[in-house]
């Protein structure tokens, strides 16, 4: 398995995937934005058809249309009187979009199926490059605003009295989820992006008892999820896809199991 280019490609990406997506998914949780990451997914993928349209690389597809609507979605779901009917809304633009820009892309169906579910072969090494700047970008800026964020994140009345700037954490954070979003995508999809972005938190949640703790336990079950996805896609021939959202969910139902004993 590791003597062949397109996985250690995966690997490589795989792994740096699952280290963003499982520490910005213990703040997703923490903030209460799980419907916020989904709704990116369907923008994402809005964004790879047109990109697919144009003739780019469906990652900086995704980029753009993430990063650019992330605070505009995110400033238009803040009340939750108009959550529901904002990103219902919000949703079925980007997914029609999505589906139109494929279509006028006069692409085989094979292009929808990589965007939707991901690709393990379709990552080349330079895209393992321009994801892994990508997670250094995320995982840098996170350590240096660690503090702020996570008062923000789980204690946002005392941070609004201690003069936190709460709503330059909440931009960045948005823009930082719409890089993961991104980047996740390219292992499993934009339509189930939001896999790794909320079960491993949720895991951690469950069985963490300091954001340390989460935090770790959140990378571990996301780690673990897309290794075992890769290697058990690779031997049985089935969609990664599949495996990593079935291990996730398992983990996923087993802490909550052993949060109920406890």
């Amino acid at each position: 398995m590791f003597q062949y280019d397109f996985m250690q490609n995966a690997i490589m990406a795989s792994t740096f995937i699952a280290l963003t997506t499982g520490i910005v998914g213990v703040f997703v949780t923490a903030r209460g934005m799980s419907f916020l990451a989904h709704t990116l997914s369907e923008i994402g993928f809005a964004g790879a058809a047109f990109a697919v349209f144009v003739g780019i690389r469906p990652l900086d597809g995704m980029l753009l249309t993430t990063m650019t609507s992330a605070v505009a979605v995110g400033k238009l779901s803040v009340k939750a009187s108009r959550r529901e009917a904002s990103i219902s809304a919000v949703s079925s633009l980007f997914t029609g979009l999505g589906i139109l820009f494929l279509a006028l892309s006069a692409k085989s169906s094979s292009y929808a199926t990589t965007i939707l579910f991901g690709s393990i072969i379709g990552i080349s090494r330079a895209d393992v490059w321009q994801l892994v700047g990508l997670a250094a970008v995320v995982l840098l800026t996170m350590a240096w605003a660690y503090r702020s964020l996570a008062f923000d994140s789980f204690d946002p009345v005392g941070a609004q009295a201690q003069g936190v700037r709460r709503n330059l954490i909440g931009i960045y954070f948005l823009l930082i989820l719409a890089v993961s979003v991104s980047i996740g995508a390219q292992i499993v999809g934009s339509l189930l992006v939001f896999i790794l972005l909320t079960l491993p938190p949720a895991v951690a949640k469950y069985l963490g008892r300091t954001l340390p703790q989460m935090l770790v336990i959140s990378v571990a079950a996301a780690l673990i999820g897309v290794w075992a996805g890769l290697a058990l896609g690779y031997y049985t021939n089935w969609p990664v896809t599949f495996f990593i959202a079935a291990i996730e969910c398992a983990f996923y139902f087993a802490a909550l199991l052993a949060r109920r004993r406890g």
